[in-house]
């Protein structure tokens, strides 16, 4: 997959990490059905492996998917056999390099002007900016645009509807979703709130994208 492309045109990536693996795979296939085109399975959520392959085989070989977390060499080569075609890190440690070796796309966390330039050498395709709201919010995205002006910033942390908008506003190519968007539905809460809030940020994104 193009991950660049695909955060350029959706505007939008949405963060499951779930308590009840049934309750965390049927919230990915809500969201995807919902139209959220992109989703990251985090692996820190309970059998994460397992609701990553399994939403692989219900969704299909063309639909994006991810796998966030991914901390170690060990994670994106688990993350790789379970299906994902692109990883999220926290930071810049093994699983980036790892990751770009299986030929995943790789959306790196970063936080620093710094980290920024050691993500461009690891070959990072897009770099998330965690935690965006410690970090000084849309302020602080806004301020690294000057002497980034051609990365491909997405904050994540803290991103709820409203900081979203500002996020988008101030030049993130995309924003990272969480609880804000997902909340207790990958731990068995409702799923007809969590279509309620994905038709919001999927409003909101699509807006954006125009």
């Amino acid at each position: 997959m193009d991950l660049r492309a695909a955060l350029a045109a959706h505007r939008l990536v949405a963060i499951v990490r779930g308590s009840d693996p049934e309750a965390a795979l049927s919230t990915v296939l809500t969201l995807a059905d919902e139209g959220i085109e992109l989703i990251e399975v985090s692996l820190s959520g309970k059998d994460a492996l397992s609701v990553l392959a399994r939403a692989r085989e219900a969704l299909g070989p063309d639909r994006p998917l991810g796998a966030g977390t991914v901390l170690s060499a060990d994670d994106a080569r688990a993350a790789h056999r379970a299906g994902a075609d692109f990883a999220v890190t926290p930071a810049l440690g093994d699983g980036v390099g790892a990751a770009r070796a299986l030929g995943l796309r790789v959306l790196a966390g970063v936080m620093t002007p710094t980290e920024i330039l050691a993500a461009r050498t690891l070959g990072a395709d897009a770099l998330k900016v965690f935690p965006a709201a410690q970090a000084g919010g849309p302020a602080y995205l806004k301020a690294l645009r000057g002497p980034f002006p051609d990365e491909l910033l997405v904050p994540v942390g803290g991103v709820d509807e409203a900081a979203a908008g500002e996020y988008l506003a101030a030049g993130a190519t995309a924003v990272g979703v969480g609880s804000p968007l997902v909340g207790d539905a990958a731990d068995g809460g409702s799923r007809a709130a969590l279509r309620e809030r994905a038709r919001a940020f999927r409003t909101l994104a699509r807006r954006a994208a125009r």
